[in-house]
């Protein structure tokens, strides 16, 4: 098939996500990505690019993994398709419990999905269960940080806090409160020096928003571990020993949206791991199967699960595809690939090197930040370094859109490029890749940011 005949075909029937149509069908047209192996993908032009998003923060592993193929092709011969509708299947078994081993403290329910919308749906469900379950009916509230992307089901977009993204499926879920994100660079100017103080008055937030929606209507806090939306937060130290705190003290669940920060995008099987607490939820997608088939997860605490053991309760949720057989087959290949590898310990081993090497990007006028964790950075842009002035609406779409992004694609890089905030560029490579490819990041990113400030 020609790639006239691709195009044709997306402009006459194909839907695409998260895109403006307008230019496609005024003739326009989009990247057509045909093949990729390892840190990089193709495009029907030949043309090679440096896949450092991962996809879409997904292929931790990187492309084109043969064992990955593999160990779907021998499931589908041996087991095409069998649901998780009071029955089981031994892939189904075995990925539980694999993941169960991998999460903290008591997390050792497994509950199938396949999205990490879907994971956050079916945490939020379980929570507002849960309380019904153990007579608490009146919590079914959800508070949530600024700026935060957390689905685009009904339910999740009610968590999520981006109100271009709310606004033409209004009215939502009632939800709750909305409180402050991490982001120390945009911190009251007072506490943007002192980490720990900056973390504790973050966190009390979520308690002063508990307190506004009434501590009986809330049932749960949903906090990424490393933020996504507003470019790679992480947390300050005693952040989230802080948090869990005021959950407990509350007695509000602690849910860990690790959709993209899990399975190595952090440096282990999740991030939260890292942060030295215990969630009463994690929520996982993406890189559970590396992108390789879709799959999700939400891992539950014993507690949360032991009401479901009696037999006047029964979650009264799920899918047909969830825990699929393949999926599943892929996604306890995937873990293997990480155990032989030890790509945990190379994220862990190199993110220092990561970051210093983006951090070299701040010599250059737009670069107003570099922070994230792992192998989860964003390079926060503004126009002016010493006020921390950021851009109006049309200056963005000039600055990502009109020059950065053709830049970029023209050089053969793949980020996302972040306007959710101050504009930034995201970067989440796979966990394979090393100092030769942060250094050819930055050298790109350089060229292209160089660039752009001379033509914006």
């Amino acid at each position: 098939m020609s790639t006239r005949d691709i195009h044709q075909q997306t402009r006459d029937h194909l839907w695409l996500h998260f895109t403006n149509h307008a230019r496609l069908s005024a003739g326009g047209e989009v990247p057509v990505i045909t093949r990729a192996e390892g840190a990089h993908f193709w495009d029907a032009s030949g043309r090679r690019y440096l896949d450092a998003l991962s996809g879409l923060f997904a292929v931790n592993v990187g492309h084109g993994r043969p064992e990955l193929a593999e160990a779907a092709a021998r499931q589908i011969r041996e087991l095409d398709f069998a649901p998780i509708w009071g029955q089981t299947h031994p892939r189904a078994a075995e990925l539980a419990e694999a993941l169960a081993d991998r999460a903290p403290g008591d997390l050792n329910r497994v509950f199938f999905t396949n999205s990490g919308s879907e994971s956050v749906e079916t945490a939020w469900k379980l929570a507002k269960q849960y309380f019904r379950a153990v007579g608490q009916p009146g919590r079914h509230k959800v508070i949530s940080r600024t700026l935060a992307y957390h689905g685009t089901t009904q339910g999740a977009l009610s968590i999520t806090a981006l109100p271009p993204l709310r606004a033409p499926f209004e009215p939502l879920v009632p939800s709750g409160a909305k409180v402050p994100t991490t982001d120390r660079y945009r911190a009251p100017a007072h506490l943007r020096d002192d980490e720990e103080a900056f973390g504790r008055w973050a966190a009390d937030r979520i308690a002063e928003a508990i307190e506004f929606e009434g501590p009986e209507t809330v049932a749960a806090v949903f906090l990424e571990p490393v933020q996504n939306s507003g470019a790679a937060i992480p947390p300050p130290r005693g952040y989230f020993e802080r948090v869990r705190e005021i959950a407990d003290r509350y007695g509000v669940l602690l849910v860990a949206d690790e959709v993209i920060t899990s399975f190595g995008r952090i440096g282990d099987a999740f991030a939260i791991n890292r942060y030295g607490v215990v969630p009463d939820i994690i929520t996982g997608g993406k890189g559970l199967t590396s992108g390789y088939v879709p799959a999700g997860v939400a891992i539950a605490s014993d507690r949360l699960f032991e009401p479901f053991t009696r037999p006047e309760h029964t979650f009264v949720h799920g899918s047909t595809f969830a825990g699929h057989p393949v999926a599943a087959a892929v996604a306890l290949e995937n873990l293997a690939i990480f155990d032989r590898e030890k790509l945990n310990e190379n994220v862990r081993a190199n993110e220092d090197r990561f970051r210093a090497t983006l951090a070299q990007l701040k010599d250059l006028p737009l670069v107003g930040d570099v922070r994230g964790a792992g192998y989860f950075w964003g390079v926060v842009l503004v126009k002016d370094q010493a006020t921390r002035e950021t851009f109006t609406a049309d200056e963005r779409r000039r600055l990502l859109h009109e020059l950065l992004g053709p830049a970029l694609r023209a050089a053969g890089l793949h980020v996302r490029l972040d306007e959710r905030g101050d504009p930034a560029i995201l970067l989440a490579p796979p966990t394979t890749v090393g100092p030769a490819e942060f250094t050819l990041i930055e050298q790109v990113l350089r060229a292209a940011l160089t660039e752009t400030w001379r033509r914006f």
